[in-house]
């Protein structure tokens, strides 16, 4: 019984250093990268509604986020899926919404334009 115990205690600390280490491993890569200033306030809520709500993201925030990098883009989203206030999404649903606002805006972004 009491090895189980123990077990039981070192699988919780596994799992909360984990989730420490993601946590300071997301804010090494935002600050080594500057990812908070890369991107203007209009823009950010756009990406973030987009992502985290329901939403669009126009052309010219697709751009930001493309300048933004995608580095940049993952760290974010996850650090803010860390934050205790959206702790009731899905986080797999909030990644795959996420990975499909890039990839759109990536697709968007290197489109060649029309002629005119």
């Amino acid at each position: 019984m009491a090895s189980l115990n123990v077990s039981s205690v070192l699988v919780v600390l596994f799992l909360t250093c984990g989730a420490v280490m993601a946590t300071k491993e997301n804010d090494q890569i935002i600050k080594k990268n500057n990812c908070e200033s890369k991107m203007g306030l209009p823009c950010v809520q756009e990406a973030f509604t987009s992502i985290f709500n329901t939403g669009s993201i126009s052309n010219k925030c697709c751009g930001e986020l493309v300048v933004l990098g995608k580095v940049c883009h993952s760290a974010l989203v996850k650090r803010t899926l860390e934050n205790p206030l959206f702790k009731d999404l899905n986080p797999a649903t909030i990644i795959a919404k996420s990975i499909q606002t890039w990839n759109n805006c990536l697709a968007l972004i290197d489109s060649p334009s029309p002629s005119t």
